[in-house]
């Protein structure tokens, strides 16, 4: 069992049911999936810039991702129906947990001018994402065998039915959000 799924059963449900008063344990939220997507929209001039998204994302996430192909046919961008354009992951269970881990612990913090995460990137049903602008923040990566910077998406669905609920539980894991009495907001 890995650190904070330690620590989600054994402190997050308990500060969780005492704020939120749910009745049942089933209704305690909990992380679900995390999604790491990278699209790569320049794979369409240049196939190998797709082998490198592979690449960087096998050794940030530790799971081989899915290629995405192009749904449409798009003349103004030159991009065809079928071409691959993309990769993501979707993790859950432990590899999850030891992601989230080296996120909040070793990633984040390794961002330049690092004000704390924007809280308003929740969708209205618990969800969170948030997105860096290149992969070269995570250590796994070696800066001398990128090809091409390139920026990713991270998607942490939860089972938490409004934004108040998803935040106090992402909180509870670390997650170094924007206080409300900062500047920045």
């Amino acid at each position: 069992m890995t650190r904070l799924e330690a620590l989600y059963k054994s402190e997050i449900r308990k500060k969780l049911v005492e704020k939120f008063q749910y009745k049942n344990t089933m209704q305690v939220p909990k992380l679900e999936k995390i999604v790491v997507s990278m699209g790569v929209g320049e794979a369409c001039r240049d196939k190998k810039l797709i082998e490198g998204a592979v690449r960087d994302m096998t050794s940030i996430t530790g799971q081989k991702p899915q290629i995405c192909a192009a749904k449409k046919s798009i003349s103004n961008f030159k991009l065809r129906e079928g071409m691959e354009i993309g990769c993501k992951v979707t993790l859950r269970g432990p590899m999850m947990y030891e992601f989230l881990d080296r996120l909040i612990s070793v990633t984040i913090p390794r961002v330049r001018d690092f004000r704390g995460l924007n809280p308003k990137g929740f969708d209205g049903r618990g969800n969170y994402s948030m997105g860096f602008t290149e992969q070269l923040v995570f250590p796994e990566i070696d800066p001398d065998k990128v090809t091409r910077v390139q920026g990713m998406n991270i998607a942490m669905v939860t089972t938490a039915k409004t934004n108040a609920e998803a935040k106090y539980l992402l909180d509870l894991f670390g997650m170094p959000f924007r206080g409300k009495n900062d500047k920045a907001n």
